[in-house]
């Protein structure tokens, strides 16, 4: 999968620029507050039908604008495909080869895209939200029932929650069992594909751990067990564990067991990785992470997704820095930076230059 041209048109900072990437290793480069990550986000969001930065779309349109629009001409193993998306104050659109979408479950999968950032230091530092948002973001894009699942379970879960704050204590206990019924059905779907990712993504995070550290530490990534067997065993186990809580939900006023309180353990070394890792372990273990999950959507699709190093070289050492360039030799990265020639040691790319949300000749 590549990216091989793209249009910003009032994004962000840019007014009307067009970006031409090659299928190996791009770097935008340029000092800082440019609009080099700006760029990198509009691919993502292509690929996504999301931003990591913002909760709000309308905060992509260029201030003093009504609106933005941002296209894509890629290609993956079936062949071409042009992604266009048109953001408003009021909403947006995205067509995928000219066909407007329905649902962002229909843009997943034309084009995979992970996307690594010093900010991604919280999918090992922060709370259990991050590490959820890593598995959902990077399953999604090669599940379409899994991001279904995803959207009816916190659908269900924010009805249910509502219930339990309603004052009527007779009718919140004859009501949570329609609820949990459904919410045990979406759970079941979310808690297998979970695990079947881990699976996956265990091996692979160790290997890349072993070769970024020279296999001084070891990385371990485990899915908290409380849910074992088929999707069928999994709902009764959570409808079994629903019914036990019922009074502490309802005094609490939100649901407090389910797949939207997993977590994953990571830890380094056997020693757990989000108390006692120090700065350089949490920015190692992050990336091999995330490499990791580039070779899952290898497996999975056949080809490696377009990957997005946001001014990761900065925060790694020299010996990392060339391994990480070793790694990703092959598949198609977009790299931001403020000195290409500080970081790249003589690596094959393509240099764009971006300056105050223009290419720089």
């Amino acid at each position: 999968m590549q990216i091989k041209k793209l249009f910003l048109q009032n994004f962000r900072n840019y007014q009307n620029e067009t970006f031409t990437f090659n299928e190996g290793l791009n770097v935008l480069f340029g000092k800082n507050a440019q609009g080099k990550t700006n760029c990198a986000e509009a691919v993502f969001y292509l690929c996504t039908g999301a931003s990591l930065r913002i909760r709000h779309d309308k905060q992509l349109v260029k201030m003093g604008e009504t609106g933005a629009k941002i296209t894509a001409e890629a290609e993956n193993r079936y062949g071409k495909v042009t992604i266009e998306a048109i953001i408003t104050e009021t909403g947006r659109e995205i067509r995928v080869n000219g066909s407007k979408i329905r649902k962002n479950a229909e843009l997943m999968g034309h084009v995979n895209s992970v996307f690594f950032s010093p900010g991604e230091l919280r999918l090992i530092q922060d709370g259990p939200d991050e590490r959820r948002r890593f598995m959902n973001i990077s399953i999604s894009q090669t599940s379409p029932a899994y991001y279904t699942a995803l959207l009816r379970y916190n659908r269900i879960l924010d009805q249910r929650n509502a219930l339990l704050k309603n004052p009527d204590y007779s009718l919140v206990l004859d009501t949570l069992p329609v609820w949990d019924e459904q919410l045990c059905l979406y759970a079941a779907t979310i808690v297998k594909k979970r695990r079947e990712f881990l699976e996956k993504l265990t091996p692979y995070a160790k290997e890349m751990h072993a070769y970024l550290t020279d296999g001084v530490e070891e990385l371990d990534v485990k899915l908290d067990k409380t849910y074992e067997g088929e999707e069928e065993e999994i709902a009764k186990t959570l409808a079994r564990r629903l019914s036990n809580v019922y009074e502490k939900d309802m005094r609490l006023g939100f649901t407090t067991v389910g797949p939207h309180r997993d977590d994953l353990d990571v830890t380094i070394s056997g020693i757990d990785a989000k108390a006692y890792a120090s700065q350089g372990q949490t920015r190692t273990a992050a990336l091999a992470l995330k490499l990791a999950e580039v070779q899952i959507f290898k497996d999975i699709s056949g080809e490696y997704p377009v990957l997005i190093l946001d001014d990761v070289m900065s925060e790694l050492d020299l010996p990392r820095r060339k391994k990480l360039l070793k790694r990703i030799s092959g598949m198609q990265t977009i790299l931001t930076c403020t000195h290409a020639e500080r970081v790249l040691y003589g690596a094959e790319c393509r240099k764009i230059h971006i300056e105050k949300g223009k290419i720089k000749a």
